[in-house]
């Protein structure tokens, strides 16, 4: 049966929440009751491969992929710190039942951001805004690039001055924050920008949207851009879009939480990655 708790506990904030945006209410109820009709997905769904960071960096030709690895690990425990000085303790279960990116996921999209040199970069959901954080720091050091980031806030006040935290106010040039589903929103942000370079799936991780999200973003995926979707041992989403299109690269990735999250089977977690192929160069 579906969990109703969560709003009768706040009737008032629910209320002002369904009044202020009905449709958005509607599609946020219409999406839950979607994902609790899945059920549970088998533990043997996915196998993380044991080396999933090289062959990454292999797939994408890195000259120099410990530099990288470097960059993120001077990064990543400052990150980690500020959100501790601000009252965050980050990690599974820290954004209201949701995680906050652990460092392999985060790690991924460092590489993926620094290597590709995006100019488009789309994410679906934002929480503390870690994964936002690195992609924004990442694009910096690029030298140019911008963030679009989709994602609804919570209903309760408190939460919603939580997000986005960890997001330095240095970055607002390089950011665009959209406040709202990605039903309601994904379809004109790829519109509007027409070609994107990567895309990360962190929202609702029910087969439906991971589904909607991806068969929505791909066509607007360059050749040789990325998709990476987290926390892919939830559902299906992932397994079924990967079967779809399996003349491209995929790896399923182990997560790295800090510290372990006893709700998955492995107390990890995982997520994904599919390469776009690039379009063979003409052979003289």
């Amino acid at each position: 049966m579906l969990d109703l708790r969560p709003y009768l506990r706040r009737p008032i904030s629910t209320f002002v929440s369904v009044a202020a945006d009905p449709l958005e209410a509607w599609i946020r109820f219409r999406e839950q009751f979607a994902a609790h009709r899945e059920g549970h997905t088998p533990p043997d769904l996915y196998r993380a491969e044991d080396d999933w960071e090289y062959r990454l960096h292999r797939l994408l030709d890195l000259s120099s992929p410990a530099e990288l690895t470097s960059e993120f690990w001077a990064l990543w425990p400052k990150v980690i710190k500020e959100l501790d000085a601000k009252g965050v303790r980050a990690g599974p279960a820290s954004f209201k039942g949701w995680n906050d990116g652990d460092a392999a996921f985060v790690r991924a999209i460092w590489c993926l951001t620094r290597h590709l040199r995006p100019r488009n970069v789309v994410e679906t959901g934002v929480a503390h805004g870690v994964t936002s954080r690195f992609i924004l720091e990442a694009l910096e050091r690029n030298g140019g690039g911008h963030l679009w980031s989709i994602d609804r806030p919570p209903m309760e006040r408190e939460w919603q001055e939580q997000v986005g935290i960890a997001v330095d106010s240095r970055f607002q040039h390089l950011w665009s924050y959209i406040r709202g589903s990605s039903r309601r929103c994904l379809p004109g942000v790829l519109s509007q920008l027409g070609e994107i370079d990567l895309f990360v799936h962190d929202s609702l991780h029910s087969e439906s949207n991971v589904r909607f999200e991806m068969d929505r973003a791909w066509p607007a995926l360059r050749p040789g851009g990325a998709i990476i979707v987290d926390d892919i041992d939830l559902n299906r989403g992932f397994r079924s879009f990967t079967q779809s299109f399996s003349s491209h690269h995929s790896i399923v990735c182990e997560a790295e939480p800090l510290h372990p999250d006893l709700r998955r089977f492995n107390k990890k977690g995982m997520f994904g990655i599919i390469l776009k192929e690039p379009i063979p160069r003409n052979k003289h």
